[in-house]
């Protein structure tokens, strides 16, 4: 299984599309076994998760993101896990213990992109 985290270096970042990169991690027997950064490659509408699939990715964990995100995602039966922060490996292995819960944080507007969190 992969993991991977919307971040903002160790951080997990507020909004998905505009996110630096992803802390992407490997997961054996329930453990994180590995971790590799990716570059954000650049936001445009429905690249993001595709390219995420496309790395094996079965888990997005992120602060907030958009409903087209979440229907893409969802297309590819990628679970959709909005309202973490803090650190991006503990969001990981907070979601890995079943105490990470998505809060449904959809940004309904990319004109607001520090402000995901309100809705």
């Amino acid at each position: 299984m992969k993991i991977a985290v919307a971040s903002e270096k160790e951080m997990v970042a507020e909004h998905f599309g505009h996110c630096a990169g992803f802390n992407i991690y490997s997961v054996v027997d329930g453990k994180i076994a590995g971790e590799e950064a990716v570059e954000n490659p650049g936001h445009k509408p429905g690249f993001l998760p595709n390219f995420l699939h496309e790395k094996g990715v079965e888990v997005i964990i992120s602060g907030g993101m958009g409903g087209g995100a979440i229907d893409i995602f969802n297309t590819h039966n990628i679970e959709v896990v909005t309202g973490a922060s803090g650190s991006a490996k503990a969001a990981a292995e907070s979601y890995l213990a079943g105490d990470l819960k998505s809060t449904g944080s959809v940004c309904h507007q990319h004109a607001h992109k520090d402000h995901c969190h309100e809705h």
